[in-house]
């Protein structure tokens, strides 16, 4: 029901405003698509200049900081709980279980500034992503990730530095230096 509730407030929203925009007061470029489902909005807090593209489902209950310049492309999946193991091991006594709940886990993701994320990702709860880090295409990541970290597979582990590649545009394009080292620093030497 929420979902539908979700949807329908994205598609009004379009509709009076010609634009794929909804968001927090105070984000004036931050872009979500109106299929994106978000639960628990409440617990999410987002930076400007976001993007977050089509056919996501993002759980923000257990709290979730999207950071600026953050881009989460399709298909991908943010979740703050997991209850699977918890109904592998309780069965149909799952609905029943008082609190604390055997297997089930619940805690915050925080996304760091200008991290990218690829199409059908799985990032779970108690993630800490550092800014400027690439999640590779149907990675599934949990845990901490430096920053600059290049993520792939799953479970995710470090594949590279985004650093690199980003030295190689930086010499085609010196006279963006000063906007690349306005939120990531100096390249290392």
């Amino acid at each position: 029901m929420r979902a539908w509730l979700n949807r329908m407030r994205r598609a009004l929203w379009r509709q009076l405003f010609f634009r794929m925009v909804f968001g927090e007061a105070g984000a004036p470029h931050t872009r979500i698509a109106p299929s994106t489902c978000i639960e628990g909005e409440a617990g999410l807090r987002l930076a400007d200049h976001v993007f977050i593209g089509q056919f996501n489902f993002i759980d923000a209950s257990a709290g979730l900081s999207i950071g600026e310049g953050v881009q989460i492309t399709n298909f991908c999946s943010i979740v703050t709980h997991s209850s699977h193991r918890s109904i592998r091991l309780l069965g149909r006594a799952y609905t029943s279980q008082q609190a604390p709940v055997p297997g089930y886990i619940k805690g915050p993701i925080e996304i760091g500034p200008y991290v990218f994320v690829g199409p059908h990702s799985l990032i779970e709860a108690n993630t800490r992503i550092g800014r400027g880090a690439l999640i590779c295409a149907y990675a599934q990541v949990r845990g901490e990730v430096p920053a600059f970290a290049i993520m792939a597979g799953q479970p995710a582990r470090q594949v590279g530095d985004v650093r690199e590649r980003d030295a190689v545009l930086l010499a085609q394009h010196p006279e963006l230096a000063a906007h690349y080292e306005a939120w990531a620093g100096e390249l290392p030497r």
